[in-house]
């Protein structure tokens, strides 16, 4: 039987695989604090990249990217400043990218730079 958290993960899985297949490297998954949970976190060409992932059946009621609204982002840019200040990696250049898994036609969505931060640590 299908979930949202067995088809969740599936895609985070389909994901990590993409991300090491273009040459990153995973340094944490499904990092979690009290505020929320960063899908994926790697390192690739000087920045460090929090992730996040959205899987769908495909896009006919929308892209993946449209779930990450203003609070969802919020949410993120506090779990990327806790994990940033818990690792001592102040001073790194970051970056949060989107990554859209849409399963029924197996096709992936990289957004780079999907939106910005506001670093507070």
């Amino acid at each position: 039987m299908f979930t949202t958290k067995n088809i969740g993960d599936s895609g985070e899985e389909i994901a990590a695989n993409y991300l090491i297949g273009k040459g990153y490297e995973i340094i944490e998954r499904n990092f979690r604090t009290n505020v929320g949970e960063i899908d994926i976190i790697a390192v690739h060409d000087g920045f460090i990249v929090f992730v996040e992932v959205k899987t769908r059946l495909n896009d006919k009621f929308g892209y993946g990217a449209d779930a990450v609204g203003f609070h969802k982002r919020n949410k993120i840019n506090q779990v990327a400043c806790q994990y940033i200040a818990k690792r001592r990696l102040y001073n790194q250049s970051i970056r949060f990218d989107v990554i859209e898994v849409y399963t029924e036609d197996k096709r992936i969505e990289h957004i780079e730079n999907a939106f910005d931060s506001y670093m507070r640590y």
